[in-house]
């Protein structure tokens, strides 16, 4: 299960003086008399460790003030009058069907408070590592409804903080994928959304766009032989194919969606009549906004961009409608993803029967064929077709010229279990003093090391491993791989001043990620460790930014987009521009229910619905969701 992250919303004074008092709290008139009653309380809101959480739970009809740590919570109800009460949300306020709701401080029912004694007496042990106290009932007019539960925190009966529970989902960071070299390097990729998982895809991947006609729905292979020409697929056959169709934005949505939806299975079609093996496809439809938003920025064109989907769409129409056609046509295309299986002549025998032919070929020495029967075997094993013992079975002298299917033994080993990392360190320091200049030995030791580093698993010199790192361009080791290490090196030493609390250096070297990170091809899973990386070192306006010009692309990862959009829905002065109306529209065409679920109560696993106080968001979600 993805963790979650709560994140707090800082309390906003409102000076509303027709605000009357609810049962005895005070709600204070100036700034002056809060910092004078509060002044408890927001000194222990500073000393508050950013690992405590509070929150509020529901369980059945009561509600519960939740927290993890005890000592904290004695320290926040110093006074016999400092307290707790809860403000009860009702997401029909924010019906779309109703006139946008005036701003206030209280945006609920509020419950009576509870105050120092009763709290700190009747705080229990709850849960694991977790405590709880009951905070008051919910009436019989709110059972059925969707809610949510802010909390006014009061010192000396004033309102001093009042916070809205931010549900954002959180994932831990890894260091950049560096491949390991079996025959060449191998990435281990991972799907975005499931890091916890460990996923690894089967199928090597390629990704394109193809442009389509106006109103032409059709493709036959004489179409498609070029791009299938380009792909190589000789030693390939297409596995899956996913199609994501995009029409430009005047006419009919219906139609638009359906001429797509007839274009994308031409063309799967036609790729199919290239091969025998069945291909799956997946087809998805949906017109191309982000775009068409892009695409206007900065031109006469500009003012459309106030309008919205309804007006839009009445406006392209006849003369207008073909004044804008040199930008509309750049719109239909097809995003493209393929995942390619390699052919196999192998493919059909038994893990067991490949360790004997493959043995059998090496002797003989066939290494062409014994690379390909050992790249078979691998195969197989990863996929639990035999048992990993088998790699013991296979007969490999420990000589040089055989080096190259010792190392991808080794290394496909400590694949299928990174228990074996000293273990096949080890193997692979054998190998070093066997083939002293082999690049492929010494860049895999390099890998290996820095999990070795991260997780203690025995001493590391750390300059001496830098130099290590460098030294790999004298063995042909292309400087970007070398790139990635060095990034990889910081983001090691940020964590361990991080726990030395050395907060000089460890801003060195997060400055040194943020300096060199541009200088890595990177890829979505990069994309999505360093953005997580960042925001875990409070830069949350770098992570934004790293992943901005993603979040505007039509063929950005599903989940890449919602991370970003997750980082940066609670910023007003985002989320009120243009250029984010693009990004929540492609978020749209990507997965609607998704983008529409953010907009849910925490319980019903949503960011909240308290985010349509911002009227921008209310008319993006009321226009798209309602």
């Amino acid at each position: 299960m993805n963790q979650k992250l709560t994140i707090l919303f800082s309390f906003l004074f409102l000076s509303i003086c027709n605000l009357t008092a609810q049962y005895d709290i005070v709600y204070p008139k100036s700034e002056s008399i809060r910092n004078q009653h509060c002044k408890d309380c927001f000194s222990a809101f500073q000393q508050k460790p950013k690992e405590v959480s509070f929150s509020i739970k529901r369980e059945g009809d009561n509600l519960y003030f939740v927290t993890n740590d005890k000592k904290w919570f004695q320290l926040l109800f110093k006074n016999p009058t400092d307290g707790i009460a809860v403000d009860i949300v009702d997401k029909e306020r924010y019906d779309c069907d109703m006139i946008f709701p005036e701003s206030t401080q209280i945006k609920g029912e509020v419950l009576k408070p509870v105050y120092a004694e009763r709290l700190k007496k009747s705080l229990k042990p709850y849960d694991r590592d977790k405590f709880r106290v009951l905070v008051g009932k919910l009436p019989s007019s709110l059972i059925g409804k969707e809610l949510e539960y802010n909390i006014l925190f009061l010192g000396n009966k004033n309102l001093c903080n009042y916070y809205t529970i931010y549900n954002l989902k959180s994932y831990g960071f890894d260091l950049l994928d560096m491949g390991m070299y079996l025959d060449s390097i191998q990435y281990n990729d991972k799907k975005v959304a499931s890091l916890e998982e460990g996923y690894k895809i089967k199928y090597k991947t390629l990704r394109f766009k193809i442009p389509f006609q106006k109103n032409k729905s059709q493709y036959i292979a004489e179409d498609i032989k070029p791009l299938y020409d380009s792909l190589r697929l000789t030693d390939f056959n297409i596995k899956t194919i996913d199609i994501k169709a995009y029409s430009s934005i005047e006419g009919s949505l219906e139609r638009n969606l359906e001429l797509q939806k007839q274009r994308a299975n031409s063309i799967a079609n036609a790729l199919q009549s290239y091969q025998t093996p069945v291909i799956k496809t997946t087809i998805s439809t949906s017109e191309n906004w982000v775009e068409f938003l892009n695409d206007i920025e900065g031109t006469k064109y500009n003012s459309l961009k106030n309008l919205n989907k309804q007006e839009l769409k009445s406006k392209l129409v006849g003369g207008f409608s073909a004044e804008m056609e040199p930008i509309l046509k750049n719109h239909r295309k097809a995003v493209i993803t393929l995942s390619l299986e390699k052919k196999d002549k192998y493919k059909k025998m038994k893990a067991e029967e490949l360790v004997n032919v493959f043995n059998t070929e090496l002797k003989a020495g066939n290494l062409e064929e014994a690379t390909k029967i050992q790249n078979s075997l691998f195969n197989k094993l990863k996929y639990l077709e035999g048992s990993p013992d088998l790699l013991r079975k296979m007969e490999v002298p420990e000589q040089l010229s055989y080096v190259r299917f010792l190392n991808n033994r080794s290394i496909f080993k400590y694949e299928l279990s990174d228990k074996q990392l000293l273990i096949v360190n080890n193997e692979l320091e054998k190998l070093l003093k066997l083939d002293p200049k082999n690049s492929r030995v010494k860049y895999n030791l390099a890998v290996l090391k820095f999990k070795i580093w991260r997780y203690n698993a025995q001493p590391v010199d750390e300059n001496k491993f830098k130099n290590e790192i460098m030294e790999l361009k004298n063995y042909g080791i292309s400087q970007s791989l070398i790139n990635r290490m060095l990034v990889n090196y910081h983001i090691i030493k940020s964590e361990r001043y991080m726990r030395k609390r050395d907060y000089e250096n460890k801003d060195k070297s997060v400055a040194y990620i943020n300096d060199n990170y541009k200088k890595i091809p990177l890829r979505d899973i990069d994309y999505f460790n360093l953005a997580q990386f960042l925001t875990y070192y409070a830069n949350t306006d770098r992570a934004a930014n790293l992943l901005i010009d993603k979040a505007r692309s039509i063929d950005v990862n599903e989940d890449l987009l919602f991370y970003y959009i997750n980082l940066t829905v609670v910023d007003e002065d985002l989320t009120q521009t243009d250029d984010y109306r693009a990004i929540m529209l492609n978020a749209i065409n990507l997965n609607k229910s998704r983008y529409c679920e953010l907009f849910s109560s925490p319980e019903k696993d949503g960011i909240t619905f308290q985010l349509l106080e911002d009227e921008y968001l209310r008319d993006t979600y009321c226009e798209n969701c309602k």
